[in-house]
């Protein structure tokens, strides 16, 4: 009687394994992590960016090894390479991209229309020409607006709020980055109605730098603009330095760069960002097709002020930036 039961459970066992119902070897089988591949033009892989993204993605439930593995490329902000990381990560087949700057992002827009895109520090998608809109980007790609040429404006406001008697301002940007241009013309717009009379220096690469500052001297500008390019941001410490040598009193996009020595900043918080675009990629690995996701913009923009920096360029600073200035740098 016993062995009669005996074969009908192992017949019974047999039947169920044909049914395709998982035996418990096959139900404990891991699942393989997905690849995220992550391109830094930018910024570097020790920054706080890269680790705000690596937050961000814990912060969504992911850990490394064991759910997702990242692939991290670096070009140090050296343009001639993005091409070649782009192809890199598509050659690997990576899950989703994830991308800190306009001209890697459409380098990605070139090389692939299948695997996802995250845009994490990008000035202008849709004047970039990278997606449609906002609200419906309908390609593969997504993620994040910095919202970087409305806030050019607000920055030379700030200058002149500062030093009343502001007449000559410099603006450095960079004619390789697409954001730029429509800042350009938004700064030609406004200029006249605070009596500043503006000089464009536009530089591509570290060398210009030192070039661009001579121009200024010629020009005796009384203040400095910079427009966040992946070589300025890339080379800020060159960047800093010869600010400080010119003793100029220049505004930046970053908080970063006022961390680092500059003398003042206005616009969002490039971690934060990265972090957010870790959301995006949580989505995507869900199964939301990227077309479908909004692009966000910043919600927050950040005034930082270095009062250091301000004694040493013999400024003082007017108490309506300080009460306004989200972090004060004494």
């Amino acid at each position: 009687m016993i062995g009669g039961v005996l074969a009908s459970a192992l017949v019974a066992l047999a039947c169920l394994g044909a049914l395709g119902v998982p035996s418990r070897a096959d139900a404990q089988q891991p699942v393989s992590p997905k690849r995220i591949g992550v391109l830094l033009v930018t910024v570097s892989l020790e920054s706080k960016e890269a680790h705000a993204f690596r937050q961000g993605l814990r912060d969504a439930g992911y850990a490394e090894g064991r759910d997702v593995v990242i692939e991290w490329r670096s070009a140090n902000g050296a343009f001639a390479l993005v091409p070649q990381l782009v192809a890199d990560l598509v050659r690997n087949k990576v899950d989703v991209m994830v991308i800190d700057s306009t001209v890697a992002t459409r380098a990605a827009k070139r090389a692939t229309s299948t695997i996802p895109i995250v845009m994490a520090l990008v000035g202008d998608p849709v004047g970039s020409g990278l997606v449609a809109t906002l609200a419906d980007p309908g390609v593969n790609i997504t993620g994040l607006s910095a919202m970087a040429p409305e806030l050019s404006v607000k920055r030379l406001q700030l200058l002149k709020e500062m030093i009343p008697r502001l007449a000559r301002v410099a603006v450095l940007w960079d004619p390789g980055t697409p954001w730029h241009t429509k800042a350009v013309e938004d700064l030609k717009a406004a200029a006249p109605s605070l009596s500043i009379d503006l000089r464009f220096v536009g530089v591509r690469m570290l060398e210009e730098f030192g070039p661009a500052f001579s121009a200024f001297a010629k020009a005796h500008v009384q203040a400095l603009e910079v427009l966040t390019s992946a070589p300025s941001y890339s080379h800020r410490a060159t960047l800093l330095e010869l600010a400080s040598k010119a003793r100029l009193p220049t505004i930046y996009s970053a908080r970063q760069y006022v961390y680092e020595g500059g003398l003042m900043s206005y616009g969002t918080n490039y971690s934060e960002l990265m972090r957010r675009s870790a959301g995006y990629v949580d989505k995507i690995l869900k199964g939301a097709k990227p077309g479908d996701l909004p692009i966000e913009q910043p919600t927050k923009f950040e005034l930082v002020v270095n009062l250091k920096t301000a004694k040493a360029l013999g400024i003082t600073i007017p108490d309506s930036i300080l009460l306004r200035a989200d972090e004060v740098i004494r």
